[in-house]
């Protein structure tokens, strides 16, 4: 099978049908993984190496496009995309699955959407991974209006600021539905707070790029943990510590260390 192209199958949760792969030895623990804004399972995981990687290391890897992305669902009104709506989607999909209890590793957006996870249903949840999301869980990470802007502008061209060109080519690489990525940025930037954070007792690394502009601190969200820690990825940006091999080699390590 090529590991660059993995086939999808899917799944309804509240009136959205949910796009998922499935993939590595079944018998393997589980870990779900769950992308960020403007990505999919695939480019989140596929193609930087980490659904290989996880296979190799004995992992069942299960990983969704959220909605409003890849091969999910597309909704262009906000009120579809609230953390605990796209959160439960990601627990359905484990229900769906008959998967009892998992690993799961968010990046970005998805970071924040598996605390919402194991807030819901912490029963489920061996560790956590927050990867590309520090302290901006609990502070926020700036204003996100002029990327929705960017994302409904006629053109590129029209679009000056510098993030929101950012988000608006990415989408456009990705062939994103662009109405359906505003109405998610606009609706999902729910903050978890320091009090929920400080009921989540599973053990968590909280991974960001060292080099990451967005992110906010990983140590200081994880003394927020009862149970954290943190990683830094060395000389990575927000974009480029996805796929970083050290912090694949942080995760395993992690992953081994707290066996089920």
């Amino acid at each position: 099978m090529d590991i660059d192209r993995l086939p999808m199958s899917d799944f309804s949760n509240k009136g959205a049908r949910i796009a998922y792969l499935d993939a590595g030895p079944h018998d393997g623990y589980p870990v779900l993984l769950i992308h960020g804004f403007a990505s999919t399972a695939h480019v989140n995981w596929v193609f930087t190496g980490w659904v290989s990687t996880l296979s190799k290391a004995g992992y069942r890897v299960i990983a969704l496009d959220n909605r409003g992305h890849g091969g999910s669902e597309k909704f262009h009104d906000p009120r579809y995309y609230t953390p605990e709506l796209m959160a439960s989607d990601s627990l359905a999909l484990l229900e769906h699955l008959a998967i009892q209890r998992a690993h799961v590793m968010g990046y970005s957006m998805g970071a924040r959407l598996s605390a919402f996870l194991a807030l819901e249903a912490p029963e489920l949840v061996s560790t956590l991974v927050f990867g590309g999301l520090g302290s901006g869980m609990t502070e926020g990470v700036g204003d996100w209006g002029p990327i929705a802007e960017a994302l409904r502008a006629p053109s590129i061209d029209d679009v000056s600021d510098e993030t929101g060109r950012a988000f608006r080519a990415f989408a456009e690489q990705t062939k994103s539905d662009r109405a359906a990525l505003a109405a998610c940025i606009e609706a999902s930037r729910t903050l978890v707070t320091a009090e929920q954070l400080a009921a989540l007792a599973m053990p968590a690394l909280v991974a960001v790029g060292s080099s990451d502009a967005i992110a906010g601190s990983a140590d200081k969200l994880a003394r927020l943990l009862p149970d954290g820690r943190a990683f830094d990825i060395a000389g990575r940006d927000h974009m480029l510590a996805v796929g970083d091999k050290t912090y694949k080699a942080a995760v395993i390590g992690f992953y081994e260390e707290h066996e089920n």
